[in-house]
């Protein structure tokens, strides 16, 4: 069965839930599909990390990465670029790019940072833990659950008007090194008379810093890519309480930009070029739907806007069509403090295996684990919208745990009233108080980690599958709103690019399964 056209040379690869849904695994697949369905070799120019920072991990082609685009994966793809929309730590950026080019995918000629792209640095780091423990401790509300790669602060940097641009790398030194400066300044004041933070937390969160980046860059510092004090921030702090040394900090940083100065450009010009040549732009997004600042729920969100339309803003693009993918997993999955209506218990057998599944790929943090839940993605469709859904990994609920339940799937909340609620209500004190309606459908217990085909799967999966996906649209659908509907172009059996389904029956049909 043929797959569904491109409506448009902007593809891009979003996510549905609450993030960690499989994205980074999506680029190589689209760029396989798009070399078959064009016979050129390299119908996808440009893969753009379109929002975030390091806080989103991708994992594709077995690479773990954070700033750098999946695309890196694929040597057909011209160029790997990180739009404006994105705040980057040129020492993060530099401490992937250096093992990429080591095994070999020639990153570096194939990079391009926008040079409206924000720098962040270490003042953001801080910045984070201190809110986090100013969040906590001060105002006893619940950890937001940050990844501590300053993310947040980077972006308050930016609606407050202090941003310093990856074009100023290109300036007049000194007023590069006086903004930096300045900004550190104001950082540790912030640290010490808002958060209201001590001396001692103060200076833990050097060594907070230096553990969290020993961790993320063993591989690097076993291999003598780095030095393990590359790592340790703690010669950074000052002999005095609150006291850094700033005069270092910006030496380092600047260092480190003007090792990337020659990967600095205009994103838009290339993506205007790229489309003029009748070829592809992928645009890759961090989080998802639900994380986005505007459509989720705060604080458990993140600071950048997550969804389709960034990708205008991002690459200097004006509106045209574009042709979204919604990526979710075959259930859910969520990190930090989020409210978790469908999250599974404890003492399931296949809670177990599934959360020896789950780790977050920039921060190494246990992912909590939940039954599908249609409506989150229902309203993704309805409010967002997608062309496409991908289903990843439904090899993960085989039942070969001794699992002797149902696989369950949301429909649907019930109200403390017992009324029914078939959105997601806007209101977080609302949502609070729901309980999922769930259907049950069998489980399955062959491996289809090797299947290919859709026919292939076992009757039970296939049912999952068309019986989830039809949840989905008629969520999106309610009241009667006729909306065009998706098609599943994908279905994820396993991590490596060759485990997956494309054959799959279309939308109609599916439909009919359920």
């Amino acid at each position: 069965m043929a797959l569904t056209p491109f409506n448009g040379r902007i593809i891009v690869d979003t996510g549905i839930s609450m993030g960690d849904e499989g994205k980074g695994r999506l680029i190589p697949d689209l760029i396989m599909e798009l070399q078959e369905m064009t016979g050129q070799s390299d119908p996808a120019a440009m893969v753009l990390k379109v929002n975030g920072g390091a806080n989103s991990g991708h994992t594709a082609g077995g690479l773990k990465l954070n700033l750098m685009p999946a695309g890196v994966v694929a040597s057909s793809v011209r160029w790997l670029a990180i739009g404006s929309g994105v705040v980057a730590d040129p020492r993060k950026a530099l401490w992937e790019v250096e093992p990429l080019e080591k095994l070999g995918h020639a990153l570096r000629k194939r990079l391009i940072i926008d040079e409206r792209a924000m720098v962040s640095d270490l003042s953001h780091r801080l910045l984070d833990l201190a809110w986090e423990h100013y969040r906590v401790n001060t105002l006893g509300e619940a950890p937001r659950g940050s990844t501590g790669r300053g993310i947040s602060p980077a972006y308050m940097d930016e609606v407050g008007q202090f941003q310093i641009h990856y074009s100023e790398v290109l300036g007049d030194r000194s007023t590069l090194t006086e903004r930096l400066k300045r900004r550190l300044e104001r950082a540790i004041d912030t640290i010490r008379y808002v958060c209201r933070i001590d001396a001692d937390t103060f200076s833990s969160f050097f060594e907070t810093l230096t553990a969290a980046e020993k961790r993320a860059n063993a591989e690097s510092i076993e291999q003598g890519i780095f030095p393990e004090e590359e790592f340790d921030f703690n010669h950074f702090k000052g002999a005095n309480d609150f006291e850094i040394n700033a005069d270092l900090i910006v030496e380092v940083y600047l260092k480190t930009l003007d090792n990337l100065s020659g990967n600095i450009g205009d994103v838009r010009e290339l993506v205007h070029e790229i489309i003029a040549e009748g070829r592809y732009v992928i645009g890759e997004f961090g989080q998802s739907y639900w994380l986005d600042k505007r459509a989720g729920f705060p604080p458990n969100v993140t600071a950048s806007h997550t969804y389709t339309a960034e990708i205008f803003q991002s690459a200097g693009l004006p509106v045209q069509p574009v042709h979204t993918i919604g990526c979710c997993k075959a259930y859910d999955t969520k990190v930090g403090t989020h409210v978790f209506l469908t999250q599974m218990p404890d003492d399931n057998l296949l809670t177990a295996k599934l959360k020896q599944l789950e780790f977050g790929t920039s921060t190494g943090r246990q992912r909590m684990v939940g039954w599908f839940d249609a409506v989150e993605k229902g309203d993704a469709l309805r409010y967002g919208g997608f062309e496409d859904l991908v289903i990843n990994k439904l090899d993960a609920l085989t039942n070969d745990c001794g699992y002797d339940g149902k696989l369950l799937v949301c429909t649907g909340y019930r109200a403390p009233d017992g009324s029914s609620v078939n959105c997601v209500p806007r209101n977080d004190i609302v949502r609070k108080d729901l309980t999922p309606i769930y259907t049950e459908l069998d489980t399955w217990t062959e491996d289809i980690s090797s299947v290919r085909s859709f026919a292939d799967l076992p009757k039970a999966a296939q049912h999952y599958v068309a019986f989830s996906f039809k949840a989905v649209i008629e969520i999106a659908e309610r009241g009667g709103r006729n909306l065009p509907r998706p098609n599943l172009r994908y279905i994820g059996v396993g991590p490596d690019p060759e485990q997956i389904i494309k054959d799959i029956p279309d939308t109609e049909t599916l439909l009919s399964l359920a």
